[in-house]
C-alpha cells in the first residue's frame, strides 16, 4: 500500500521538482546516497530498474525510507512490462516512470491507482500519453531538443506537466533555462551525483540547488 495518495505525490513533486535518478547494486550505499538527497531537501526519488538487484535493492529500501526519510517519495523507474511495473507496486513504488509510453503499464498505474509518468517527446506522444492517462509527461532525451523545445510546446499544450530528464546539469543557468522555458520538474541522474562518496558535500550541494530552484519557482 503506498505510504502517500496520487494527489500528494503529484503535489509533493510540483513543491520539489528535482527528482534524483539513480540506480546502484548496493542496498548500503543506495540508502547513503538517499539520507543525502533528503538532508539537500529533495522529496521525490526515482531508482531505476537497470540492474539484476534493482527489485531487491529497491525492496529493501521501503523500511529505510519509512523510517529515516519519512517525507521521501519513492518511486521506480526504467520501466517497459506490465509485470514490471506490478513487481515494483508490490515493491512499494509511489510512482512509475518509463522512458516511453506503454498502454500496458498505463493500465497497471490506473488498476493500483499510481501516478504514471511515461517518456515521449513530440507532440503527438505527448497528448497521446496524456490521453492514456499520464499524471507528468517525461520529455526524454532532453538533451536533444532543449529548453526553446518545450517553450514551443507550451503554446499548444500550456496545461500540460512535463518532466524534463536528460541535459539537465545542477547549476544555475541550466535550470533557469528549464524552468524558464516552462517544466514543471526536472531529473538528474549522474549530473547530480558527481563526487557522491562525500555525502555530506552532496547533501549541501543539493540543499544549494533546492534554494535556487524554490526562487525561480516564484
Amino acid at each position: 500500500m503506498p505510504r502517500h495518495t496520487p494527489a500528494e505525490t503529484l503535489v509533493t513533486l510540483l513543491r520539489y521538482p528535482v527528482v534524483p535518478v539513480f540506480y546502484h547494486a548496493d542496498t548500503a550505499y543506495t540508502q547513503r546516497i538517499l539520507q543525502a538527497c533528503y538532508t539537500g531537501g529533495i522529496r521525490v526519488f526515482e531508482f531505476v530498474n537497470r540492474g539484476e538487484k534493482a527489485l531487491s535493492v529497491f525492496t529493501e529500501l521501503q523500511d529505510f525510507v519509512a523510517q529515516q526519510c519519512p517525507d521521501m517519495i519513492l518511486g521506480i523507474g526504467t520501466i517497459y512490462k506490465a509485470a514490471d511495473a506490478k513487481q515494483f507496486i508490490a515493491a512499494g513504488a509511489e510512482f512509475v516512470v518509463q522512458p516511453l509510453a506503454t498502454a500496458e503499464v498505463a493500465e497497471v498505474c490506473r488498476t493500483h491507482d499510481i501516478p504514471w509518468l511515461p517518456g515521449a517527446m513530440t507532440p503527438t506522444e505527448i497528448y497521446n500519453a496524456s490521453e492514456l492517462g499520464a499524471a507528468v509527461v517525461k520529455i526524454f532525451p532532453g538533451n536533444l531538443v532543449g529548453p526553446d523545445y518545450v517553450k514551443a510546446l507550451r503554446g499548444p499544450m500550456p496545461h500540460t506537466k512535463l518532466m524534463v530528464t536528460g541535459g539537465v546539469e545542477p547549476t544555475e543557468a541550466s535550470l533557469s533555462a528549464w524552468f524558464g522555458a516552462g517544466v514543471n520538474a526536472v531529473g538528474m541522474g549522474s549530473q547530480l551525483f558527481k563526487n557522491a562518496d562525500d555525502t555530506d558535500a552532496l547533501a549541501a550541494s543539493i540543499g544549494q540547488l533546492m534554494q535556487v530552484v524554490e526562487t525561480l519557482k516564484k
